[in-house]
């Protein structure tokens, strides 16, 4: 096989798997899930302690995935009932296996959606998580309006991401991954900003630099 056609064939299966961060599809996708599932248990868990979760909370995580967060929210919720929504097909239906027993029982909700057009009424949701996905957002600031149209007044909106500007090693090579996936990597001052401009009230920005984890919280006013 030539030198040039190898080449290619690599570079397009490079771009196809880069391509799974932006919309899991078919059994690369499974695959990509389940790896998320694990990786980015540790960067969760550090952003949810900056929000508080109750036993009766109604919690949305958007852009879902592979179901671990929606799995550990529904632990925590004990009292409460969890709702997850992404575009991706194949997130969607990891999701539900991942926590089939608590969508048997009525404590889990999965649904395919565009955090554009969230499928809740208005006030609905004590808590909205989103985790590794405000990346691939289509219209940020209309987006994240859209969350908060669904929260309650005084809810909380967290989003929690592994990578930002200015955040450390992984800044250069996801910076590289965006510009070819079109997604945003923003700085925390654009976080900060993010957020108030949307409407959010009592915005707080958090970082573990030596992770370049970011995490930014904000509520509904009431």
């Amino acid at each position: 096989m030539p030198k040039y056609v190898t080449a290619v064939l690599v570079i397009g299966a490079i771009y196809l798997m880069l391509r799974q961060c932006r919309k899991p599809a078919w059994w690369p996708g499974r695959l990509f899930l389940s790896g998320m599932n694990t990786s980015h248990g540790p960067l969760t868990a550090w952003g949810l302690t900056h929000v508080e979760v109750k036993r009766d909370f109604t919690i949305l995580d958007v852009g879902c995935g592979g179901g671990q967060t929606v799995q550990t929210l529904a632990a925590a919720a004990s009292d409460g009932k969890v709702y997850g929504v992404d575009y991706s097909p194949t997130s969607v239906a990891a999701t539900r296996s991942k926590n089939a027993g608590a969508v048997a029982a009525g404590r889990v909700d999965i649904r395919e959606a565009s955090v554009s057009k969230l499928p809740f009424p208005d006030g609905m949701f004590d808590l909205v998580t989103a985790v590794e996905t405000h990346y691939y957002w289509p219209d940020l600031v209309a987006d994240m309006r859209e969350v908060l149209r669904v929260l309650k007044p005084g809810g909380t909106f967290v989003l929690i991401a592994e990578a930002y500007k200015g955040g450390g090693a992984l800044e250069v090579p996801t910076g590289l991954v965006m510009k070819v996936l079109g997604g945003n990597l923003l700085s925390a001052s654009e976080h900060r900003e993010l957020f108030t401009q949307a409407g959010y009230a009592d915005v707080a920005l958090f970082e573990e630099k030596s992770k370049g984890w970011i995490c930014g919280v904000g509520k509904r006013p009431s």
